[in-house]
């Protein structure tokens, strides 16, 4: 009972904080994933509580889903927010860093992986794959805003949409990882299996079950006749049954959820554009993920503190993730837009602002509770180090860039004449 009792009131303070920091925070170099992590680290650092938080590799199972759902909550809102329609031109940012910096990121750091950590090929390929998404969940400062804001410039466009992509394409690479740590032990081949049903398969039943349940769902919220339309009842939660219904849809179906939920919300949005309901269900995705992220990053904190999470960081560790961070995400940004017109400033913001969070958990915990890895301790030590200086460094430098960031493509925009003056 007592248990009970605490815990109840440890949530009700979550939910007040996390409606209560943002506010405070506004204006403090600091961001709310930072506040979480220390909270969590405070906490379980306490005499009596110290030590009783346990490693998340002994619990795989909660952590793959519990990280699970935040994600698939952040893409949702992530896909409501884009103004943007989908086309070549109007995405080419997009595709340029899905096409040719996330691959590039993944065999840099595979290489570095084996160079400088010593991990096998399956190992360091898992985290290559495990680091190679930009995180939706902590990317806030940086991404656009809510929908029909106006706030779409190309950086915050090409992140956001970025992040709402490469969470989904990261799962071929985990799951050739995973093959290929299976098929060191058993000798079995796994390649055009590989191809086959992870690649072609799994990318093209996620993509095709994210349309249909967007438009389908369209229909439902926005097209059916007044008195029965989804949209006239203003509740925000029907967000959160869109993204179940297109992500449980597309796993059933053998598919990528995260993708299906994305593309989902992204066609869903495509539709009446300019309703105003959009922005009832992106508030309240926000909000639920916002809630969601905050108790997921304070078990972060607290294991980081109690659980013994960066027990296995080496030195070797360290210098792999400041180079993932700062070099290898960095230049494979930079080369993959290089040619698509950007001022420079742009294109070095949108190089460096790789954000890794709570989408790199969730894939550590589905590789390790689903493949044969003998460097797991190593592995997640090094993770958790890159989120750690991730959430550190791009959180509490994310707001003032993106506000120099906007106050020069407001320059770029004003007449010749209005600048001079």
């Amino acid at each position: 009972m007592a248990d009970y009792v605490v815990l109840l009131l440890g949530f009700g303070c979550l939910v007040l904080l996390t409606a209560w920091l943002p506010m405070v925070l506004t204006r403090a170099p600091l961001s709310l994933p930072i506040v979480c992590v220390a909270i969590g680290a405070g906490v379980f650092a306490l005499p009596g509580v110290q030590g009783t938080f346990p490693h998340p590799q002994n619990h795989l199972p909660v952590v793959e889903r519990f990280s699970e759902m935040v994600v698939i909550i952040s893409l949702m809102g992530a896909g409501l927010k884009l103004d943007r329609r989908i086309g070549w031109r109007r995405w080419i940012l997009t595709w340029r860093l899905l096409a040719i910096a996330m691959p590039l990121t993944i065999i840099g750091l595979t290489l570095l992986g084996q160079a400088l950590l010593g991990l096998g090929l399956a190992s360091a390929l898992l985290l290559a794959s495990v680091l190679a998404p930009t995180d939706p969940v902590l990317a806030a400062d940086i991404q656009v805003g809510p929908p029909n804001s106006g706030e779409d410039g190309d950086t915050r466009f090409a992140l956001t949409s970025e992040a709402g992509l490469n969470d989904a394409l990261a799962f071929p690479f985990v799951n050739a990882a995973i093959a290929l740590s299976l098929a060191s032990a058993s000798g079995a081949s796994w390649f055009v299996d590989w191809i086959a049903v992870d690649v072609v398969w799994k990318l093209s039943t996620g993509l095709l079950v994210g349309v249909a349940t967007g438009y389908a769902l369209g229909y439902l919220v926005f097209y059916l006749p007044n008195s029965a339309s989804i949209s006239r009842t203003g509740d925000g939660f029907v967000a959160l049954g869109i993204t179940c219904i297109a992500y449980g849809l597309a796993e059933l179906a053998h598919g990528y959820g995260f993708l299906s939920v994305f593309v989902a919300a992204v066609v869903l949005r495509m539709q009446e554009r300019d309703h105003g309901y959009h922005t009832r269900l992106h508030d309240f995705a926000e909000e639920l993920e916002r809630l969601l992220m905050m108790a997921l990053l304070v078990a972060f904190g607290g294991a980081l503190w109690a659980g013994g999470l960066l027990h296995a960081l080496r030195w070797d560790g360290v210098a792999f993730g400041l180079l993932a961070l700062f070099v290898v995400r960095p230049l494979s940004g930079w080369i993959g837009l290089g040619g698509a017109g950007l001022p420079g400033d742009k294109r070095a913001v949108i190089s460096v602002y790789g954000i890794r969070g709570i989408g790199s958990i969730y894939y550590l915990a589905h590789g390790a509770g689903h493949g044969d890895f003998g460097d797991t301790g190593l592995i997640w030590s090094v993770v958790a180090f890159v989120i750690l200086v991730s959430i550190i460094l791009h959180g509490a430098s994310a707001s003032p860039v993106m506000a120099w960031i906007d106050r020069r493509r407001e320059a770029r925009q004003r007449p010749t004449g209005e600048r001079r003056s």
